[in-house]
């Protein structure tokens, strides 16, 4: 189980990561690996901007009270939105990267 200053240091990590989001402008130069495997589910869900702020504060809410709970890692907002297939240890599933598989796969980009 993690300390609960540990957790209270994450919580308002993830709290300014959110924040730096819904305002449009991520100040930060390092990330821990869960903010980056956050970050990647989120440029791969490809929601509009409205839709997108409304679920970050979901979101939040949800991850807010799972470390209430002592539960740490956050949950992948893949997970939190419904949209995952694929085990945690992969980034983003299939179905949400499918729109931008070109520009993520250098094999396709070259055929088009």
């Amino acid at each position: 189980m993690e300390d609960p200053q540990d957790l209270e240091l994450q919580l308002n990590r993830f709290n300014r990561l959110i924040k730096e989001l819904l305002q449009g402008e991520i100040r930060r130069t390092a990330f821990h690996p869960w903010e980056v495997e956050f970050l990647l589910d989120l440029v791969a869900c490809g929601m509009t901007r409205s839709r997108r702020n409304e679920a970050l504060k979901r979101y939040q809410r949800a991850v807010q009270r799972q470390i209430e709970r002592r539960q740490y890692p956050p949950m992948r907002f893949a997970d939190f939105l419904g949209r995952s297939r694929t085990p945690r240890t992969e980034h983003a599933p299939v179905e949400l990267c499918a729109q931008d598989a070109p520009s993520l796969d250098p094999q396709v980009s070259a055929q088009h």
